[in-house]
């Protein structure tokens, strides 16, 4: 059984990453041609993270997790220090308004996005150690502060959809672990009432969520790329205006390869493009809660319930914010968006849930 549940898993990762190159090939092909003189570069570039995520699975998907185990907390540290680091000037690089990056040359890496992984390790093990969650203090207050400290510095970047994204999946791992509803209305308040200061603290997070309920208030600024985006599902249709057919990527919709590159699949591929996306998308979920429920003791449920659920939050997030349900948060879209932190980062989790099923069978 846990054979078929690998094979199916890396079959629908590598369905959702060869469909994601090649449509960054194609709503990327204009804008790489009139910025680098190379209508291919963000394809290739794409090939070359796939390779480097295809060699994080394989071995995340073959490490001894009973032995990383004693070790958490230092991955966990390592990750905290290297979101520290990102904010010093000259060590982490600034773009489009975000010192969210270090530098290798060309190529940008996004420590926040391994800091995820980290604090869903650490919470799982702190959990896995609690027969039942019976005070906050007792139980949850060291998950907290672990994510929280993760998600200020996360926000200093600014990074604020990345932070939403890993507090959500935290959330769901103790809810997993049959945490009182209570304390989640409790903290959801505070969640609430602290969300909206950092909203009317910075103003480009105000104007995020102006241009979210009316988007045509300033249609060439902050409501720009959404509108762009509708413009390009409008005319999709059933079945789409054909492959490499958009208009959006033309210089209309900014860097369509990216956070909105859903708009160009459902342009060029139509309602029925769209579906089985999020069809294959929804297999995904589906193996990873099935390999979650069969993991042979807490900690390794927890961590697939975080893996899968950070996995499906990413996805809603990003569907919902090219459609306009949600606000523009720059969270991408798992295995189809151009990204290579995202993308290795995302295989490489995949290739942890792999693991875990492969333990079912010693459970």
């Amino acid at each position: 059984m846990f054979h078929k549940r690998c094979r199916t898993l890396t079959l629908l990762i590598f369905t959702l990453v060869i469909f994601g190159i090649i449509m960054i090939r194609s709503a990327s092909r204009v804008w790489a041609e009139a910025k680098f003189g190379d209508e291919n570069y963000f394809m290739l570039r794409q090939l070359i993270f796939a390779g480097v995520g295809l060699v994080g699975m394989q071995i995340c998907s073959r490490l001894p997790l009973e032995k990383i185990r004693p070790h958490i907390h230092k991955l966990y540290f390592l990750a905290l220090l290297s979101l520290i680091l990102v904010l010093i000037p000259g060590i982490g690089v600034l773009r489009n308004g975000s010192r969210s990056w270090f530098g290798f040359g060309s190529f940008l890496i996004q420590p926040s996005e391994f800091f995820k992984i980290a604090v869903i390790l650490l919470v799982s093990q702190y959990l896995s150690k609690k027969h039942k969650i019976k005070s906050f203090r007792k139980d949850l207050l060291v998950p907290a502060i672990a994510t929280m400290v993760g998600f200020a510095l996360i926000l200093l970047q600014p990074d604020f959809g990345s932070g939403i994204v890993m507090v959500c999946a935290i959330v769901v791992i103790i809810l997993s672990a049959d945490a009182p509803i209570s304390y989640f209305v409790r903290v959801g308040m505070i969640g609430i009432i602290a969300m909206g200061g950092l909203i009317l603290s910075a103003p480009y997070r105000l104007a995020r969520i102006t241009s979210f309920l009316n988007p045509w208030e300033d249609p060439l600024g902050a409501g720009f790329q959404i509108i762009q985006s509708l413009f390009a599902i409008a005319p999709g249709g059933i079945l789409g205006s054909g492959f490499d057919q958009s208009m959006q990527k033309h210089f209309y919709l900014p860097e369509p390869q990216t956070d909105f590159i859903f708009a160009i699949i459902a342009e060029e591929l139509g309602f029925i493009g769209c579906v089985i996306l999020i069809l294959l998308f929804a297999c995904v979920i589906y193996q990873g809660a099935k390999i979650a429920l069969s993991a042979p003791e807490p900690f390794y449920c927890y961590v697939a319930v975080g893996l899968v659920s950070l996995f499906a939050i990413q996805v809603m997030i990003n569907l919902g914010v090219v459609v306009g349900l949600f606000p523009v948060t720059g969270i991408t879209l798992p295995f189809i968006s151009y990204g290579g932190s995202s993308l290795v980062v995302m295989m490489s989790s995949m290739g942890l849930l792999m693991r875990i099923a492969k333990m079912e069978k010693s459970a």
